[in-house]
């Protein structure tokens, strides 16, 4: 008998990992939906093969994306589990969320899930991204993702509690695809901490706090502490490398360490680029004055 529960992945172009994904779940839980975004390889084929439901929407963004599918699409389970394309439940995890969906709940409207990270066959146990905790499983009216471009988080009008065992994350797609993809975090990142700045949409976001939950403590460091250092990717290799014993992982942590911390300095010349753009407006052959919000005519200017 399948577990009354609705399994929820977006997708865009991930024929090379949606077969690992439903696999897990196809079978297993009742429903099984893919919200795809017009790939243009065979992920909609795939998914259509292996039993799962297909709907298709343009890409607005991740927490976009999810909040379209909770408000459009009719779930015809009370819980939902929120699956990202190169993730599968371990077999343990599997059978916990089974005894907690007979139980309604044990009392509670949604579940945090520790994240496990394979990188190329390897368990990064340290680097401080494990635990790593994250709210998959919860009642769907319940909850909506909060209004931010990447590393988007569950809003959950309800109390929450925690499994046990652990969400699997392997993605089998290749290192340029891996740099492509954090690449557009690095961008995505930039765009949060411009919205930031500017305290758009602060009240539909988790709220930073030192002493709150490890989601809650992640962004009190990310937003108050860390986004304001100098060579902030000397500091997260080091902090990540050496402080969160990211070199017990070995050869693989060390590249993991490095390619994550060259991504910071990525989304740090982005964040200076677009303030850089902001006083600079090419187009028209003005300077925009940030501070004063007000457009000056350039002066004008002889080569010889």
């Amino acid at each position: 008998m399948s577990v009354p529960l609705s399994v929820l992945i977006i997708t865009g172009n991930e024929e090379i990992n949606i077969r690992q994904a439903l696999d897990n779940v196809c079978g297993w839980a009742d429903e099984v939906v893919v919200v795809d975004s017009f790939s243009t390889d065979r992920t909609v084929e795939i998914a259509r093969e292996m039993g799962a439901q297909v709907v298709q929407n343009p890409w607005p963004g991740y927490a976009a994306q999810r909040n379209w599918a909770l408000d459009h699409f009719p779930l015809r389970n009370e819980w939902v589990f929120i699956l990202d394309a190169d993730e599968y439940l371990s077999e343990d995890l599997k059978a916990e969320i089974h005894e907690v969906l007979k139980e309604d709940g044990r009392g509670f409207d949604g579940f945090y899930i520790n994240r496990r990270f394979i990188f190329y066959g390897k368990w990064i146990r340290h680097c401080g991204w494990y635990p790593c905790w994250v709210l998959r499983l919860f009642r769907h009216r319940l909850g909506r993702y909060e209004n931010r471009p990447v590393d988007e988080h569950v809003l959950l009008n309800g109390k929450v509690g925690e499994c046990r065992y652990d969400l699997m994350h392997r993605d089998l797609h290749d290192m340029s695809y891996w740099i492509a993809k954090h690449i557009r975090y690095a961008q995505l990142n930039a765009v949060a901490d411009e919205q930031l700045d500017r305290k758009e949409g602060a009240d539909e976001r988790i709220r930073p706090n030192l002493l709150g939950t490890q989601t809650e403590r992640r962004r009190f460091l990310k937003e108050k502490v860390f986004r304001h250092l100098p060579a902030r990717a000397v500091w997260y290799f080091l902090y990540r490398y050496i402080f969160r014993l990211g070199f017990l992982d070995g050869q693989k942590g060390l590249v993991f360490c490095l390619m994550h911390a060259i991504f910071v300095e990525f989304r740090v010349v982005m964040q200076w680029e677009r303030m850089h753009l902001r006083e600079l407006d090419y187009n028209s052959g003005n300077r925009t004055d940030v501070l004063a919000g007000t457009v000056l005519p350039r002066k004008s200017s002889t080569r010889m």
